[in-house]
Parts: C-alpha cells; sequence; structure tokens
C-alpha cells in the first residue's frame, strides 16, 4: 500500500514540474496581419476608430520604437516596446488621435527604419 501512494505521490510531483511553455496553445496569426519577409509591421486594416491590432516581425528578439507620424511628418506619439523574435500581436489605440492620414514606423534602436505603413483615423 506504501508502495502504490509512493509512486503515484511521485508521479504527481514530476508531472507537475514541466515548464508551462510545453502546454502554450500555438497562435494563428489572421491573414491581414500575415509578413510574408522576415522583417516588418502590418496593420490589421488602414481604417481605424479606436484601436487596430499590429504584427510586429523581427528576427532576433530585441527591443524596438514605434513611432506615429501625423500628415505633416510630426511624431505625435512614440513607445518602445520589447518584442520576442518572429510575429508580435500588438494593439495601437488610436482614440486620443484627431481624424486624419498618419503614418507608423517600426525602428530598431539603433534608429533604423524597419517598416512603415500608412493608416486613416476616422
Amino acid at each position: 500500500m506504501k508502495r502504490i501512494l509512493i509512486v503515484a505521490l511521485t508521479a504527481i510531483v514530476l508531472t507537475g514540474c514541466y515548464k508551462d511553455e510545453i502546454f502554450e496553445p500555438v497562435v494563428e496569426i489572421k491573414k491581414e496581419l500575415q509578413i510574408q519577409n522576415a522583417v516588418g509591421l502590418k496593420l490589421e486594416s488602414a481604417f481605424v476608430t479606436t484601436e487596430v491590432a499590429m504584427n510586429v516581425k523581427i528576427e532576433t528578439a530585441q527591443s524596438v520604437t514605434i513611432k506615429i507620424f501625423d500628415i505633416s511628418n510630426r511624431v505625435v506619439s512614440k513607445e518602445t516596446v520589447g518584442v520576442k523574435a518572429g510575429d508580435n500581436i500588438l494593439k495601437v489605440y488610436t482614440s486620443a488621435l484627431p481624424s486624419s492620414a498618419y503614418r507608423i514606423g517600426l525602428y530598431d534602436l539603433n534608429g533604423k527604419q524597419l517598416g512603415i505603413t500608412d493608416f486613416n483615423k476616422l
């Protein structure tokens, strides 16, 4: 009886020691957000109201800066975020921006542009 209890407890302890990453679900990237190149950024839609999904794709994990420019090319928003290698789905919140045309760019920490695209805030 003691042997059965010891074996059962050992099995429970060993199965509880697995890393959580083994069981993480695979997130499928929507067709609208897929990027064919190794590096870049893509918005789910070019027409935005309060928020839009964005895919930031990068070859190596690093910090990147995302800048939003207005029609006169002034930076109206800037944020540095850490991203993992591959696809990174982020939300861009635009409710504070007035209705207009904008450009959003992705830059590495040296200021090199990695991707850029336009959108319209409705």
